[in-house]
């Protein structure tokens, strides 16, 4: 038998209710300050990325807007190059001689001298940074990366006529060179002013970055 002296009485903590409505608020009040911290750290984290992906589609631009620059220079004296190869008898010779294509004679560092990147364009693009700007610029962005793909084609359709069987027959040399100049005009150099205007647009669109 059980000694009485021995039990130790328990304790019970009665709460009100309103102590359990302030547990409860408590609860309530740090899941949503969470929320609401989580949400203010998502917003800064995304304007920083916002910030810099348009600041390098700016430099990207920048770049791209002085490499077209010189590579105009440089197309406007390969088709100079092209024309007077279309006067001179024995130049026709030398740029096909025997099958072979000699294109350094009029177009020493290849059909284009510069490269135009879309990298910056690209990542906009994948991380829908371009949801930030109005639709105006979007739109001219877009103008200008397709004249970009354009200008590059370049070398593909002038590679084309080089390579065309045909093309690399002495008597047909005349009808070579009117070509590559048809492709230089239609694909590259009548569409760089318009574009070079274009980009100086967009890169003061984005001044702000």
């Amino acid at each position: 038998m059980a000694n009485p002296k021995n039990h130790v009485p328990e304790v019970v903590a009665l709460r009100t209710w309103k102590e359990y409505v302030g547990e409860s608020l408590l609860i309530v009040f740090s899941v949503v300050l969470a929320l609401i911290l989580t949400e203010v750290i998502n917003k800064i984290h995304e304007s920083n990325q916002t910030h810099e992906v348009l600041h390098q589609l700016r430099e990207e631009l920048l770049a791209n807007k002085k490499a077209e620059e010189i590579q105009y220079k440089y197309h406007l004296q390969v088709l100079k190059n092209i024309d007077s190869a279309l006067h001179d008898d024995k130049f026709l010779k030398k740029f096909i001689d025997s099958g072979r294509v000699h294109l350094y004679l009029l177009a020493p560092d290849g059909v284009l001298e510069e490269d135009l990147n879309d990298v910056a364009w690209q990542i906009a693009k994948q991380n829908n940074i371009l949801s930030k700007i109005d639709l105006k610029t979007f739109g001219l962005f877009t103008d200008i990366y397709n004249h970009q793909q354009r200008i590059t084609k370049t070398e593909d359709e002038i590679g084309k006529v080089l390579l065309s069987f045909e093309s690399r027959k002495p008597e047909n040399a005349r009808t070579t060179l009117i070509l590559m100049r048809d492709n230089y005009h239609g694909w590259a150099v009548d569409r760089v002013p318009s574009l070079l205007r274009k980009y100086q647009v967009a890169i003061d669109a984005l001044s702000n970055y």
